[in-house]
């Protein structure tokens, strides 16, 4: 797809920024720069941070032999050590190099456990300490090792002699060092934030000067000023990133209070606004709605962050800062997207979802998003990023939002997004037994000339969401045919919820022991066909959608309606 030219022109302008960069780090990685990571090596460690990630003992059995399930995918060393072999799955070594998974070593609470720990700590100080390159040393990738070995110092240390806890310890002190001096040649987004986290983490759990806790404590709170938004969200708009950084800034803000300082107040608004945002993306059965990069969800994991949350009333239903409206009533959820793409800085994970939206109705999901297969092949991610993988309408087959695959940017830069939606007003419908809300975007102006406006109503105490999607010029006045006008508003369904058409071109979605609901349309006869389903537990799922198809010139605006005909059961008479 061509790129418009102002695009193009940000699109360099960053590649450009990021090469200066990575020039920077490499420089600061080099033997030039090595010898400002030595100095003085910690006596020992003050306090194992907590941990609120999930552990699991079965996983620190496979590990002792010799089987590492990272990242979704299981790897035999066959008795070498792990970080001996070549595994070409990037995702795999980033986790291996995390050390996250020390976590299942300190709950399976054995010596065995503890002396395997050790082990394979020690391999990794041998074998790549000395040596800044590779995936080891990516900032990011340091930041979170920082982490867990800081939380989990009491079991790698546990049992040590003299000679591994100095090697730890020096190790660890190189590494932090290391890390302060990269943080600020750091792209924006998470990883940045989490390596001013790491080391606000390592000036409270190691013997430091009290102007290293200051400058790690004022590097941190200007760092969530910028990253946090004011509802809550991240400035990348994906849920998971609400969700991860959360496991990481609660365990921060004990160890500030355990080791009797002050946290900074920006950390504990932070939390404070990140807790509510995080259930104001959550369906009732407990998934994040899948929005910009989020794929399957792991529901212990959110419950074990949401134990923290003090705040135990209904969520937000309205997030304006990240883009998102929320509609909540009678046992149904409907979270929509009215928000322009993120920043291109943290726009790698963003997806072309303008005005698209999930309905749940109890525990069941009934209309979603593709979402991604977290772990799967890169190749699928294109098609999940689209815009006809989101329930929304795109024109003329085309994305509302364009995204860079160039080979020559994607070393530096990944797949930003770089043009889309630039503006989209949204108001809110908020009366007695109606919520609801009104937006529009502007993602086709440009290429087609038209605005895409979509209005949800949620009424009858759930039972009927009521939709409107209209076309228009930017100008107003009426629609040409210019073969150019072609629209498809999708609705894709869950896999696990049964399709069915009647007699009289009525749609029936049907979950299993679960509430039914029809889909109706006045101006256009719905239509069924395949689709996919990428955010499944298991991976890619098929399924289907319910297509409305039309020419704008012909049929400006269509109304639809999705009606709950049963509850659980239990046939509703009005």
């Amino acid at each position: 797809m061509a790129l418009a030219a102002g695009s193009t022109t940000r699109l360099w302008t960053l590649v450009a920024r990021e090469f200066w960069r990575k020039t920077r780090r490499r420089l600061r990685a080099g033997p030039i720069y090595r010898w400002r990571y030595s100095g003085r090596t910690p006596e020992r460690v003050l306090i194992a941070p907590p941990d609120l990630r999930l552990a699991d003992p079965q996983i620190a059995l496979e590990i002792y032999y010799g089987r590492y399930p990272l990242s979704g995918h299981m790897v035999e060393t066959g008795g070498k050590s792990p970080f001996q072999i070549d595994v070409p799955n990037r995702g795999w070594q980033k986790s291996l190099h995390g050390f996250r998974w020390l976590r299942h070593m300190r709950a399976a609470g054995t010596d065995l456990a503890a002396a395997n720990a050790r082990a394979l700590v020690s391999d990794w100080i041998a074998m790549h300490s000395n040596q800044i390159a590779g995936v080891a040393w990516e900032p990011g990738t340091t930041a979170k090792r920082v982490i867990a070995w800081l939380q989990h110092s009491s079991v790698v240390l546990q049992g040590a002699e003299f000679p591994f806890y100095r090697a730890f310890l020096k190790s660890l002190a190189m590494q932090i060092r290391y890390l302060r001096s990269m943080a600020r040649e750091m792209p924006d987004g998470k990883d940045r934030l989490r390596a001013r986290i790491a080391l606000a983490f390592a000036a409270l759990s190691l013997p430091a000067a009290p102007s290293t806790l200051r400058s790690a404590t004022r590097n941190l709170a200007e760092e969530l000023d910028h990253q946090i938004l004011p509802d809550g969200g991240h400035i990348s708009r994906n849920p998971i990133s609400v969700l991860e950084l959360l496991a990481d800034l609660l365990p921060l803000r004990q160890t500030y209070a355990n080791q009797a300082e002050t946290p900074p107040p920006a950390l504990i608004n932070a939390i404070d606004r990140m807790l509510p945002a995080l259930r104001f993306f959550r369906h009732q059965d407990g998934s994040l709605a899948r929005f910009n990069g989020m794929g399957a969800t792991i529901h212990d994991r959110i419950a074990t962050i949401l134990r923290h949350d003090d705040t135990v009333g209904s969520p937000l239903l309205h997030a304006p800062h990240s883009g998102y409206e929320r509609l909540s009533m009678g046992g149904v959820t409907v979270i929509a997207d009215t928000g322009p793409p993120p920043p291109v800085d943290v726009s790698n994970a963003a997806h072309a979802g303008c005005l698209a939206f999930e309905l749940s109705s109890g525990r069941q999901h009934f209309i979603v998003n593709a979402g991604i297969d977290t772990y799967g092949d890169a190749e699928f991610r294109p098609l999940a990023r689209a815009t006809a993988a989101h329930s929304t309408a795109t024109i003329n087959d085309t994305s509302s939002a364009r995204f860079s695959h160039s080979l020559r940017v994607s070393d530096l830069l990944g797949s930003p997004l770089i043009g889309g939606p630039q503006h989209v007003p949204c108001t809110r419908i908020d009366q007695k037994g109606v919520h609801g809300f009104v937006a529009r975007h502007d993602g086709y102006a440009a290429r087609f000339g038209l605005l895409h406006e979509r209005e949800l109503t949620l009424t009858d105490n759930g039972n009927l969401l009521a939709g409107r999607d209209r076309f228009q010029r930017p100008g107003g006045g009426a629609l040409r045919d210019n073969g150019r006008d072609f629209v498809t508003v999708r609705f894709h369904i869950h896999p696990d919820i049964s399709l069915l058409q009647d007699e009289h071109d009525r749609l029936t979605l049907a979950a299993a022991q679960g509430d039914s609901w029809t889909f109706t349309c006045a101006e256009v006869l719905p239509q069924i066909e395949e689709s996919i389903y990428f955010a499944g537990l298991g991976g890619p799922r098929r399924s289907r959608q319910i297509v409305l198809a039309f020419k704008a010139s012909e049929i400006a605006e269509v109304h639809w309606q999705l009606t709950r005909t049963d509850i659980a059961g239990r046939l509703e008479n009005n």
